[in-house]
């Protein structure tokens, strides 16, 4: 194709701590750089209560503050910022296209993907009204501050097995409610699970409803069970571990490597499959998913963009004499 000439060096797709990280680099790093986010930046942390493993935040700190002083960063290197909703890109060739709902195309060498993954919800009553106020998608984020409570898992998979016996490191009683009469996790797993004391199993049982008050937060469940009857169950947090899902929904997946659940593949370097393209954050495939990871993989996609942007020929021909 036809060599044409982009407005950007780089423009980053989403604006959590990941995509937050690597336009801070690259603005310091004086590329022409664009970050784009349909939202306000900071992802999902935004609606998290509080971090409390973050390094250099000895005593915590909200999720909002995290955010606010990564924005306030990128912002002090002059990130430039838009907030629109992308309805396409375009991965393939030297240049590529982002549009917008507005009709604009944007064009850069160079793309970070930074759109995140969701937790899947239970979508029930209480559920949304209750988040961050009893209920949790993290155990290892929210754990702690559930020490001598008693709480309830929900699932039956690797996830929310290896969660619940994080959990029992702080809770009182932890109670796995799964919907099936046995467990899909593997084998140690669930052997570990059932010899913890501090575990307890609700088999062919589903959640009806999370009730609480606004004052203390959730305190307890309405359960289903298999043959019809309804029980309630006290408990002062749960935690939704049925899986995560990628926000894949705007991304060329013809052009890109996915793995079998539509989370981005990459390499350590976190390039894609596509020369120029990389990923980071919560949308590429692998096991962790934390803040501190995800700030650190924009970092490091930032400056493999700085390599490969080094290893291409200028648009326009140097010219030294002057």
């Amino acid at each position: 194709m036809t060599m044409q000439q982009a407005q950007y060096q780089l423009i980053i797709v989403g604006g959590g701590p990941a995509g937050l990280t690597a336009g801070l680099y690259a603005a310091r790093g004086r590329l022409k750089v664009l970050l784009v986010e349909k939202g306000a930046t900071g992802g999902q942390v935004l609606v998290t209560d509080w971090v409390d493993n973050y390094p250099g935040f000895a005593e915590g700190v909200s999720g909002f503050d995290l955010m606010d002083k990564m924005t306030a960063h990128a912002d002090r290197f002059g990130l430039e910022k838009k907030f629109a909703v992308i309805t396409a890109l375009d991965l393939a060739g030297d240049v590529k296209s982002v549009t917008l709902e507005s009709g604009e195309i944007l064009t850069a060498k160079t793309i970070i993907l930074c759109t995140g993954a969701k937790p899947r919800r239970l979508d029930i009553p209480g559920e949304y009204e209750y988040s961050g106020r009893g209920v949790s998608y993290c155990a290892t984020c929210d754990g702690p501050f559930y020490r001598n409570q008693e709480i309830a898992v929900v699932g039956g998979g690797n996830t929310a097995i290896q969660e619940a016996l994080h959990l029992t490191k702080f809770a009182a009683k932890v109670t796995v409610i799964h919907r099936r009469s046995e467990l899909r996790a593997t084998k140690i797993l669930q052997e570990k699970a059932f010899c913890n004391q501090k575990i307890d199993f609700l088999w062919n049982t589903r959640i009806l409803e999370i009730r609480g008050t606004k004052t203390a937060g959730v305190e307890e469940l309405l359960l289903q069970h298999y043959n019809g009857d309804q029980s309630t169950l006290k408990v002062t947090g749960i935690f939704v571990l049925i899986g995560i899902a990628p926000n894949n929904d705007l991304l060329p997946l013809d052009q890109l490597h996915t793995d079998s659940t539509g989370f981005i593949v990459t390499d350590e370097e976190m390039a894609t499959s596509i020369p120029g393209v990389y990923a980071a954050g919560d949308i590429r495939s692998k096991r962790s998913r934390q803040i501190v990871n995800a700030a650190g993989e924009g970092a490091v996609a930032e400056l493999s963009v700085e390599h490969y942007l080094g290893n291409q020929a200028p648009d326009q021909p140097l010219n030294c004499s002057e």
